[in-house]
């Protein structure tokens, strides 16, 4: 996606050679042109998958699951890091977030993900795939269906692609980097 790579080039910033930070336009603040193009991107890419629900994981994959979820024309829901006290049925399980180096149980409301959804999954970032793989358990123990996955920027030089690919998913990434070394974005 050219927009993204764009701005990826032009506003990121590697930390490290593992840490890319995004957030003036991703993940923390929103630069909603783009999002309504990785809505209208992801729509394209699965089109004929019938989906009828988009599922991500809070924070930072709520405002590329609303775009998705709008350009669908379809609901959103998103796992909860922490079970609230209104949710009373629920389906849940332990994601590892290397980013943050801690474990969250995620949850999801059994109202809103039934069995014979189509469900597509969508992130800002992949790089273990932890958070896509508890997602797809998930959906799996309500009787629903992942239809694919969409990731945003997928870190290419660590295992989270291949691991995905090989349990099955197809997985779509509007961008992937190579590699951060000596500071720089390598893009694919």
């Amino acid at each position: 996606m050219k927009l993204l790579k764009e701005m990826i080039m032009e506003k990121g910033i590697v930390k490290n050679s593992a840490l890319l930070k995004v957030d003036s336009f991703l993940n923390h603040q929103i630069d909603p042109n783009l999002m309504y193009e990785i809505g209208k991107e992801f729509k394209e890419e699965f089109k004929d998958k019938q989906v009828n629900k988009v599922l991500t994981i809070e924070a930072s994959g709520i405002a590329i699951g609303v775009a998705t979820a709008y350009a669908f024309n379809v609901p959103m829901v998103f796992a909860k890091k922490n079970k609230p006290s209104t949710m009373e049925e629920s389906y849940n399980t332990v994601v590892h977030s290397f980013t943050k180096n801690k474990d969250y149980n995620i949850t999801v409301s059994k109202e809103f993900i039934n069995k014979g959804d189509k469900i597509l999954i969508v992130d800002d970032f992949l790089a273990m795939g932890n958070a896509v793989i508890g997602l797809k358990k998930i959906v799996e123990d309500a009787g629903a269906e992942v239809v694919g996955v969409g990731i945003v920027v997928e870190k290419g030089f660590q295992q989270g692609g291949n691991l995905l690919k090989e349990a099955g998913l197809n997985l779509k990434s509007l961008a992937i980097v190579d590699s951060l070394k000596d500071n720089k974005i390598h893009l694919r």
